[in-house]
Protein backbone atom coordinates (compact mmCIF):
# COMPACT_ATOMS: atom_id res chain seq x y z
CA UNK A 1 0.00 0.00 0.00
CA UNK A 2 1.67 3.06 -1.29
CA UNK A 3 2.24 5.90 1.28
CA UNK A 4 0.30 8.64 -0.11
CA UNK A 5 -3.24 6.87 -0.38
CA UNK A 6 -2.73 7.66 3.27
CA UNK A 7 -1.28 10.88 3.64
CA UNK A 8 -1.10 13.10 6.51
CA UNK A 9 -3.06 10.40 8.90
CA UNK A 10 -0.10 7.95 8.16
CA UNK A 11 2.58 10.71 9.01
CA UNK A 12 0.94 11.89 12.37
CA UNK A 13 0.59 8.15 13.69
CA UNK A 14 3.97 7.55 12.63
CA UNK A 15 5.28 10.45 14.84
CA UNK A 16 3.06 9.81 17.35
CA UNK A 17 5.23 6.45 17.33
CA UNK A 18 9.13 7.87 16.83
CA UNK A 19 8.88 11.07 18.37
CA UNK A 20 6.06 10.93 21.04
CA UNK A 21 6.59 7.16 22.46
CA UNK A 22 10.01 6.37 21.44
CA UNK A 23 11.44 9.67 22.13
CA UNK A 24 13.66 9.83 19.22
CA UNK A 25 15.89 12.98 19.52
CA UNK A 26 18.17 14.44 16.75
CA UNK A 27 21.40 13.16 16.17
CA UNK A 28 20.31 9.83 17.64
CA UNK A 29 20.44 6.29 15.82
CA UNK A 30 16.87 5.28 14.49
CA UNK A 31 16.98 1.35 13.28
CA UNK A 32 13.78 0.19 11.69
CA UNK A 33 14.04 -3.69 11.40
CA UNK A 34 11.59 -5.25 9.05
CA UNK A 35 11.28 -8.45 6.87
CA UNK A 36 9.95 -9.32 3.45
CA UNK A 37 6.20 -9.61 5.03
CA UNK A 38 6.66 -5.88 6.35
CA UNK A 39 3.84 -3.29 5.10
CA UNK A 40 6.95 -0.96 3.29
CA UNK A 41 4.49 1.71 3.61
CA UNK A 42 4.80 1.28 7.47
CA UNK A 43 8.59 1.16 7.13
CA UNK A 44 8.72 4.10 4.92
CA UNK A 45 6.11 6.75 7.35
CA UNK A 46 8.15 5.66 10.31
CA UNK A 47 11.73 6.65 8.44
CA UNK A 48 10.48 9.43 7.40
CA UNK A 49 9.20 10.40 10.76
CA UNK A 50 12.87 9.53 12.41
CA UNK A 51 14.15 12.14 9.23
CA UNK A 52 11.88 14.95 10.83
CA UNK A 53 13.24 14.07 14.27
CA UNK A 54 17.14 14.66 13.07
CA UNK A 55 17.88 11.51 13.52
CA UNK A 56 20.53 8.82 11.63
CA UNK A 57 17.73 6.64 10.25
CA UNK A 58 18.70 2.62 9.01
CA UNK A 59 16.38 0.35 8.06
CA UNK A 60 17.43 -3.83 7.79
CA UNK A 61 15.34 -6.04 6.23
CA UNK A 62 15.20 -9.48 6.82
CA UNK A 63 14.74 -12.04 4.14
CA UNK A 64 13.23 -14.67 4.42
CA UNK A 65 10.88 -14.13 7.41
CA UNK A 66 12.40 -15.36 10.48
CA UNK A 67 10.79 -19.07 11.38
CA UNK A 68 9.85 -18.52 14.96
CA UNK A 69 9.92 -15.33 17.50
CA UNK A 70 12.50 -15.12 20.50
CA UNK A 71 15.16 -17.52 21.29
CA UNK A 72 13.97 -19.71 18.60
CA UNK A 73 15.01 -17.36 16.11
CA UNK A 74 18.90 -17.20 17.51
CA UNK A 75 20.29 -19.72 14.83
CA UNK A 76 18.17 -18.01 12.06
CA UNK A 77 19.52 -14.94 12.59
CA UNK A 78 22.30 -13.24 11.12
CA UNK A 79 25.41 -11.86 12.65
CA UNK A 80 25.04 -8.24 11.13
CA UNK A 81 21.22 -8.20 12.48
CA UNK A 82 22.49 -8.59 15.90
CA UNK A 83 25.22 -6.11 15.63
CA UNK A 84 22.59 -3.50 14.23
CA UNK A 85 20.46 -3.94 17.36
CA UNK A 86 23.19 -3.85 19.97
CA UNK A 87 24.40 -0.49 18.01
CA UNK A 88 21.32 1.65 17.81
CA UNK A 89 19.81 4.34 20.20
CA UNK A 90 16.19 3.48 19.11
CA UNK A 91 15.03 -0.05 17.72
CA UNK A 92 12.00 -0.53 15.78
CA UNK A 93 11.43 -3.78 15.29
CA UNK A 94 8.41 -4.74 12.86
CA UNK A 95 9.38 -7.98 12.00
CA UNK A 96 7.24 -11.15 12.13
CA UNK A 97 8.24 -13.12 13.85
CA UNK A 98 9.67 -10.80 15.89
CA UNK A 99 13.19 -10.74 17.82
CA UNK A 100 11.88 -9.99 21.18
CA UNK A 101 13.58 -12.51 23.51
CA UNK A 102 16.60 -13.23 21.08
CA UNK A 103 20.24 -13.16 22.42
CA UNK A 104 20.75 -10.30 20.36
CA UNK A 105 17.54 -8.77 21.95
CA UNK A 106 19.10 -9.58 25.29
CA UNK A 107 22.01 -8.05 24.46
CA UNK A 108 20.57 -4.88 23.22
CA UNK A 109 18.90 -5.00 26.54
CA UNK A 110 21.75 -4.74 28.52
CA UNK A 111 24.06 -2.35 26.72
CA UNK A 112 22.29 0.68 28.33
CA UNK A 113 21.83 2.69 25.50
CA UNK A 114 18.94 0.87 23.25
CA UNK A 115 15.46 1.43 23.41
CA UNK A 116 13.48 -1.08 21.63
CA UNK A 117 9.31 -1.18 20.65
CA UNK A 118 7.89 -4.36 19.59
CA UNK A 119 5.54 -3.78 16.50
CA UNK A 120 5.59 -7.22 15.32
CA UNK A 121 2.88 -7.19 12.25
CA UNK A 122 1.52 -3.68 12.45
CA UNK A 123 1.26 -1.99 9.16
CA UNK A 124 -0.16 1.19 7.69
CA UNK A 125 -3.56 0.56 8.81
CA UNK A 126 -2.70 -0.77 12.14
CA UNK A 127 -0.50 2.17 12.73
CA UNK A 128 -3.07 4.68 12.36
CA UNK A 129 -5.35 2.97 14.40
CA UNK A 130 -2.92 2.23 17.44
CA UNK A 131 -0.92 5.46 17.18
CA UNK A 132 -3.26 8.01 15.25
CA UNK A 133 -6.28 7.61 16.25
CA UNK A 134 -6.31 7.96 20.02
CA UNK A 135 -4.85 10.55 22.23
CA UNK A 136 -1.30 8.72 23.37
CA UNK A 137 -1.34 10.12 26.95
CA UNK A 138 -4.85 9.50 27.78
CA UNK A 139 -3.87 6.16 26.55
CA UNK A 140 -1.30 5.41 28.80
CA UNK A 141 -2.47 7.13 31.81
CA UNK A 142 -5.60 4.56 31.90
CA UNK A 143 -3.16 1.91 31.12
CA UNK A 144 -1.28 3.06 34.66
CA UNK A 145 -5.04 3.08 36.61
CA UNK A 146 -5.65 -0.17 35.31
CA UNK A 147 -2.00 -1.62 35.64
CA UNK A 148 -1.87 0.05 38.90
CA UNK A 149 -5.80 -1.41 40.38
CA UNK A 150 -4.04 -5.00 39.10
CA UNK A 151 -0.86 -4.73 41.10
CA UNK A 152 -2.51 -3.86 44.34
CA UNK A 153 -4.31 -7.20 44.07
CA UNK A 154 -0.82 -9.21 43.97
CA UNK A 155 -1.82 -12.70 45.10
CA UNK A 156 -5.89 -12.01 44.54
CA UNK A 157 -7.90 -14.74 42.65
CA UNK A 158 -8.54 -13.13 38.80
CA UNK A 159 -11.25 -15.45 37.28
CA UNK A 160 -11.71 -15.22 32.84
CA UNK A 161 -14.40 -16.59 31.36
CA UNK A 162 -15.98 -16.12 27.82
CA UNK A 163 -19.81 -16.67 26.51
CA UNK A 164 -17.45 -19.19 23.86
CA UNK A 165 -16.25 -21.75 26.74
CA UNK A 166 -13.62 -19.59 28.85
CA UNK A 167 -13.36 -19.89 32.24
CA UNK A 168 -10.29 -20.30 33.69
CA UNK A 169 -8.66 -19.06 37.49
CA UNK A 170 -5.32 -18.07 38.75
CA UNK A 171 -3.46 -16.18 41.14
CA UNK A 172 -2.37 -12.89 40.05
CA UNK A 173 1.91 -12.46 40.39
CA UNK A 174 3.11 -9.21 40.18
CA UNK A 175 3.32 -7.42 36.82
CA UNK A 176 6.59 -7.43 35.47
CA UNK A 177 7.26 -7.20 31.42
CA UNK A 178 8.04 -4.70 28.38
CA UNK A 179 7.29 -1.26 29.23
CA UNK A 180 3.85 0.58 28.62
CA UNK A 181 5.32 4.06 28.67
CA UNK A 182 7.13 6.60 27.12
CA UNK A 183 10.88 5.46 26.10
CA UNK A 184 12.67 7.88 27.96
CA UNK A 185 15.13 5.13 29.20
CA UNK A 186 17.08 2.39 27.33
CA UNK A 187 14.50 -0.80 27.59
CA UNK A 188 12.05 -2.73 26.06
CA UNK A 189 8.65 -0.94 25.23
CA UNK A 190 5.44 -2.06 23.51
CA UNK A 191 2.57 -1.10 22.25
CA UNK A 192 0.16 0.91 24.28
CA UNK A 193 -3.37 -0.47 24.42
CA UNK A 194 -3.20 -3.67 26.50
CA UNK A 195 -2.99 -4.12 30.80
CA UNK A 196 -0.83 -7.46 31.84
CA UNK A 197 -2.47 -9.99 33.76
CA UNK A 198 0.40 -12.12 35.32
CA UNK A 199 -0.38 -15.61 36.81
CA UNK A 200 1.21 -17.45 39.41
CA UNK A 201 2.09 -19.75 36.99
CA UNK A 202 1.20 -23.37 39.10
CA UNK A 203 -2.02 -21.49 40.02
CA UNK A 204 -3.78 -21.57 36.45
CA UNK A 205 -6.44 -23.87 36.36
CA UNK A 206 -9.46 -23.84 34.20
CA UNK A 207 -10.58 -24.24 30.52
CA UNK A 208 -9.10 -21.86 27.83
CA UNK A 209 -11.65 -21.76 23.97
CA UNK A 210 -9.90 -19.89 21.13
CA UNK A 211 -9.91 -19.31 17.23
CA UNK A 212 -7.34 -16.56 17.01
CA UNK A 213 -3.46 -18.19 17.09
CA UNK A 214 -0.12 -16.97 17.22
CA UNK A 215 1.83 -20.01 16.80
CA UNK A 216 3.88 -20.35 14.07
CA UNK A 217 2.03 -17.84 12.21
CA UNK A 218 -1.50 -15.76 12.75
CA UNK A 219 -4.58 -17.17 11.76
CA UNK A 220 -8.14 -17.86 12.60
CA UNK A 221 -9.52 -21.17 12.77
CA UNK A 222 -13.28 -21.95 11.95
CA UNK A 223 -12.89 -24.72 14.63
CA UNK A 224 -11.71 -23.53 17.89
CA UNK A 225 -9.13 -25.04 20.12
CA UNK A 226 -9.64 -26.01 23.34
CA UNK A 227 -7.07 -25.82 26.19
CA UNK A 228 -7.76 -27.89 29.40
CA UNK A 229 -4.61 -26.35 32.55
CA UNK A 230 -3.82 -27.36 35.51
CA UNK A 231 -0.76 -25.80 36.22
CA UNK A 232 0.83 -26.47 32.89
CA UNK A 233 -1.37 -27.01 29.83
CA UNK A 234 -2.67 -31.12 30.01
CA UNK A 235 -4.30 -31.11 26.82
CA UNK A 236 -5.24 -29.45 23.57
CA UNK A 237 -8.46 -30.28 21.75
CA UNK A 238 -9.83 -29.47 18.26
CA UNK A 239 -8.67 -26.86 15.97
CA UNK A 240 -9.35 -28.34 12.92
CA UNK A 241 -5.90 -28.20 10.45
CA UNK A 242 -4.45 -25.77 13.09
CA UNK A 243 -4.48 -28.77 15.60
CA UNK A 244 -1.32 -30.27 14.93
CA UNK A 245 0.38 -27.20 14.40
CA UNK A 246 -0.87 -25.46 17.45
CA UNK A 247 0.51 -28.74 19.25
CA UNK A 248 4.16 -29.06 18.29
CA UNK A 249 4.47 -24.90 19.05
CA UNK A 250 3.03 -24.88 22.68
CA UNK A 251 6.02 -28.26 22.74
CA UNK A 252 8.54 -26.77 21.42
CA UNK A 253 8.16 -23.70 23.61
CA UNK A 254 7.98 -26.03 26.74
CA UNK A 255 11.70 -27.56 25.80
CA UNK A 256 9.47 -30.96 24.44
CA UNK A 257 7.13 -30.51 26.79
CA UNK A 258 3.46 -28.25 27.31
CA UNK A 259 4.66 -25.52 29.41
CA UNK A 260 2.33 -22.91 31.60
CA UNK A 261 0.42 -20.23 30.88
CA UNK A 262 2.85 -17.15 31.06
CA UNK A 263 0.73 -14.02 30.49
CA UNK A 264 -3.19 -12.85 30.33
CA UNK A 265 -3.69 -9.53 28.93
CA UNK A 266 -7.01 -7.13 28.76
CA UNK A 267 -7.21 -4.62 25.69
CA UNK A 268 -7.86 -0.97 26.47
CA UNK A 269 -7.62 0.00 22.70
CA UNK A 270 -10.87 2.18 21.95
CA UNK A 271 -9.99 2.28 17.86
CA UNK A 272 -8.26 -0.77 17.36
CA UNK A 273 -10.06 -3.13 15.17
CA UNK A 274 -10.76 -7.17 15.25
CA UNK A 275 -9.56 -8.08 11.75
CA UNK A 276 -8.01 -11.14 11.94
CA UNK A 277 -4.84 -10.14 10.38
CA UNK A 278 -2.59 -8.08 12.85
CA UNK A 279 -2.16 -9.98 16.46
CA UNK A 280 -0.65 -7.31 17.73
CA UNK A 281 -3.62 -5.01 16.94
CA UNK A 282 -6.75 -7.95 17.69
CA UNK A 283 -4.86 -8.12 21.41
CA UNK A 284 -5.65 -4.15 22.01
CA UNK A 285 -9.71 -4.43 20.93
CA UNK A 286 -11.39 -3.59 23.74
CA UNK A 287 -11.80 -6.81 25.49
CA UNK A 288 -9.41 -9.25 23.90
CA UNK A 289 -7.18 -11.51 25.98
CA UNK A 290 -3.68 -12.39 24.62
CA UNK A 291 -2.73 -15.57 26.72
CA UNK A 292 1.11 -16.96 26.21
CA UNK A 293 1.97 -20.79 26.25
CA UNK A 294 5.11 -21.86 27.31
CA UNK A 295 7.93 -21.10 29.68
CA UNK A 296 8.62 -17.31 32.42
CA UNK A 297 12.47 -16.47 30.91
CA UNK A 298 13.41 -17.59 33.95
CA UNK A 299 13.39 -20.94 33.15
CA UNK A 300 15.69 -22.24 30.23
CA UNK A 301 14.60 -21.91 27.31
CA UNK A 302 11.94 -19.34 28.01
CA UNK A 303 11.10 -16.16 27.19
CA UNK A 304 9.58 -14.27 24.37
CA UNK A 305 9.51 -17.63 22.31
CA UNK A 306 6.11 -18.20 23.42
CA UNK A 307 3.08 -19.30 21.20
CA UNK A 308 -0.04 -16.74 21.94
CA UNK A 309 -3.29 -17.15 21.39
CA UNK A 310 -6.25 -14.58 21.60
CA UNK A 311 -10.19 -14.60 22.75
CA UNK A 312 -12.54 -11.53 22.59
CA UNK A 313 -15.22 -10.67 24.65
CA UNK A 314 -13.96 -11.44 28.08
CA UNK A 315 -15.74 -11.08 31.63
CA UNK A 316 -13.13 -10.78 34.41
CA UNK A 317 -13.14 -11.06 37.95
CA UNK A 318 -10.70 -9.73 40.75
CA UNK A 319 -10.95 -10.85 44.46
CA UNK A 320 -15.03 -11.76 43.35
CA UNK A 321 -15.11 -8.66 42.30
CA UNK A 322 -16.49 -7.76 38.29
CA UNK A 323 -13.89 -5.71 36.44
CA UNK A 324 -14.67 -6.46 32.96
CA UNK A 325 -17.84 -7.47 31.69
CA UNK A 326 -18.45 -9.06 28.22
CA UNK A 327 -15.50 -7.17 27.02
CA UNK A 328 -16.55 -3.84 29.01
CA UNK A 329 -14.86 -2.15 32.22
CA UNK A 330 -17.87 -1.98 34.67
CA UNK A 331 -15.62 -1.66 38.19
CA UNK A 332 -14.59 -0.70 40.19
CA UNK A 333 -15.61 3.27 40.14
CA UNK A 334 -12.38 5.01 39.02
CA UNK A 335 -11.60 2.67 36.34
CA UNK A 336 -15.22 2.66 34.95
CA UNK A 337 -14.37 6.68 35.14
CA UNK A 338 -10.92 6.77 33.70
CA UNK A 339 -11.81 4.34 30.91
CA UNK A 340 -14.29 7.15 29.53
CA UNK A 341 -11.32 9.41 29.07
CA UNK A 342 -10.93 6.81 26.10
CA UNK A 343 -12.18 7.74 23.14
CA UNK A 344 -11.06 7.51 19.38
CA UNK A 345 -9.54 10.67 17.94
CA UNK A 346 -11.64 10.95 13.98
CA UNK A 347 -9.60 13.99 13.02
Amino acid sequence: MAHGEYGPKLSRAADVLVRDLMCVKRGESLLIAADTGTDRAAVEALQDSGYRQGAKVASLILAPQLPFQGALADEYMPSHVRAAINECDVCIDLCFPYLAGSKAYDHAMHNNRTRYFLGADVGTEELIRLMGKVDLDTLLEVGDVFGAYVQEHTGKECRITTREGTDVTFALAKPDGLGLAKATKPGGYFMPGTVLLLPELKSVEGTIVVRHFFHEYYTESAEPVTLKIKGKVQDVIGGGSEHKVMRRSIARAGNGDYGYVVHFTCGIHPAARLTGKSFMEDQRVMGSNAVGLGLPPWEPGGGENHPDIVFTMQSIWIDGQPIVKDGVVVGPPHLREAMKKLQPVFT
